[in-house]
């Protein structure tokens, strides 16, 4: 069971609430459903996390972080699942939240350019040309990125929610099977 494989790994809950960095919160990092592994915690998260992942700028993590606190989801999940965008996945998905936000919004459409080409070597111009490049795409963009964030939250909900009941309903049908085999023996 893949919570079992993360329990291995993850720091116990005891663990988190004497870390002297979580304990600086005092019980706003407490709730259990921020660290433990159960289906609606985890859910909630991967659905915070692609809502914050279309955040712009650096913010994603800390938006993950502001939002997965007071909604008592796994915060490590949200901040987890924000790496979906990255240099390579943002353009793309500016693109197609522009092109979303153009069906949404009528009229005052800018005219489309593509995103600027990626260049590890020149970061911090790329990620300045990929700002003013957000910016002249205007209100269909801004649209579009909400519409976005809020399909690809639903989504990932509903994905972790039936993905989980799956693998519980196969491991409830595999146990099934090995007591039946047990008690013909």
């Amino acid at each position: 069971m893949p919570r079992k494989f993360f329990q291995k790994y993850l720091p116990s809950h005891e663990a988190i609430r004497n870390n002297r960095h979580i304990a600086r919160f005092g019980a706003l990092l407490q709730h259990p459903n921020l660290w433990h592994l159960n289906r609606h915690s985890v859910a909630g998260g991967v659905a915070i996390g692609m809502f914050s992942g279309l955040v712009p700028g650096p913010f994603q993590m800390l938006t993950a972080a502001v939002l997965a606190v007071p909604l008592r989801v796994n915060l490590p999940v949200a901040l987890a699942t924000t790496l979906y965008t990255n240099p390579l996945t943002i353009g793309p998905l500016y693109v197609i939240a522009y092109w979303i936000g153009t069906l949404l919004v009528s009229g005052d459409s800018a005219p489309f350019s593509h995103p600027p080409g990626f260049d590890w070597s020149n970061l911090g111009a790329w990620l300045r040309a990929l700002f003013e490049w957000s910016l002249s795409l205007g209100k269909p963009l801004a649209v579009g990125l909400v519409v976005l964030a809020v399909g690809l939250a639903i989504a990932g909900y509903v994905v972790v929610q039936l993905a989980w009941r799956m693998h519980v309903i196969l491991a409830w049908r595999r146990r099934k099977a090995r007591r039946a085999g047990g008690h013909s023996a």
